[in-house]
């Protein structure tokens, strides 16, 4: 029988902007799109969503301008169930901001991003202190890289010393500490993140180079990471821990509408499932099929699955890795 875990995300609350373009324009271009909409978004909040649309109890800190796109977002996390009493806001930065540009060609979409982080980049380690001693009733820390970084290092450092299991998503990709890579139970980057961290990059193009994955995981078990989770697109999964390199299919879907959250709902998905009390082969299935969900819809916090989408295309895809109905204590 699963249970229902309690996870605080600490992460960012961004508004997402979406163009569609059959071409992304050159420099000094300009071209006409086919689509733009707009949607709550951010890693932090899609990760705490994705969790809480899955069945866990989720707590999520962070900050917001004092602005609509911040009434908005606090509004859609509300709705999703999560505890946002600990969210921050800040009178003189706006919400954060994702501009994201999707060329659409034929049933391929690539994503091109840039993030103004605006209230997200005020939030300080001192108006977290609650969390030192609030933080042991956690059974999982989620943090990325789109708070100030000495506010990821300080939460994630609390929370190892509570024997609280940290997820690192080191996205955007960043210079790393040695302090924050001890504090990290799991560690997951995409194959870009971690060739952007490593100094190595991974070629996929014509299927996965394990040589190159076993340069970037020596590069990083070299500062101590244990549990390595590389995701790659539509080349799925690798997980390296001291013993082995276990590769997971992508989950393939019809339509790839929009490959934005993909990497949230995986890493949230696979953080719900293992807290949950999934071993971790189930748990990476259950991310990936979460994950194919995802890039089948547009938007962000839109396209992100509930736990009984989740176990329908489960179903469907005969996976029988699970005990029938063991994801039900979850709804």
């Amino acid at each position: 029988m699963l249970r229902k875990p309690k996870i605080l995300v600490v992460g960012s609350f961004n508004m997402d902007l979406i163009a569609s373009t059959g071409r992304v324009p050159n420099a000094g271009e300009t071209v006409i799109g086919m689509k733009f909409t707009t949607a709550p978004g951010g890693k932090g909040i899609n990760q705490a969503v994705q969790c809480a649309r899955l069945g866990a109890n989720v707590t999520m800190v962070g900050k917001v301008g004092n602005d609509d796109f911040g009434r908005k977002m606090l509004a859609v996390a509300r709705e999703a169930g999560i505890d946002v009493s600990h969210v921050l806001t800040d009178d003189t930065e706006a919400t954060g901001v994702g501009v994201i540009l999707l060329e659409v060609k034929g049933e391929k979409t690539q994503n091109r991003i840039t993030v103004c982080p605006g209230a997200n980049y005020t939030i300080t380690a001192q108006e977290l202190e609650w969390l030192k001693t609030e933080i042991a009733a956690y059974d999982m820390l989620i943090v990325q890289f789109e708070l100030p970084m000495n506010v990821v290092e300080t939460v994630a450092q609390w929370a190892h010393d509570s024997n609280v299991p940290v997820m690192v998503n080191p996205a955007p990709a960043a210079p790393i500490s040695d302090k924050l890579l001890s504090c990290a139970t799991y560690f997951s980057p995409n194959e870009h993140e971690a060739a952007i961290i490593a100094g190595h990059a991974i070629r996929v193009e014509d299927g996965i180079n394990y040589d190159d994955i076993d340069y970037v995981a020596k590069k990083f078990r070299e500062r101590g990471v244990e549990n390595l989770i590389i995701t790659m697109g539509g080349n799925g999964s690798v997980v390296i821990d001291k013993d082995s390199i276990e590769h997971t299919p992508c989950v393939k879907m019809p339509n790839v509408a929009d490959p934005t959250a993909a990497g949230d709902s995986f890493v949230a998905s696979f953080c719900t499932g293992l807290t949950a009390g999934l071993s971790k082969k189930n748990a990476l299935a259950f991310a990936s099929h979460a994950a194919a969900i995802t890039v089948s819809r547009m938007g962000a916090i839109t396209s992100l699955p509930t736990i009984d989408e989740v176990q329908n295309l489960l179903r469907e895809r005969g996976f029988n890795g699970f005990p029938a109905g063991e994801l039900d204590s979850l709804k």
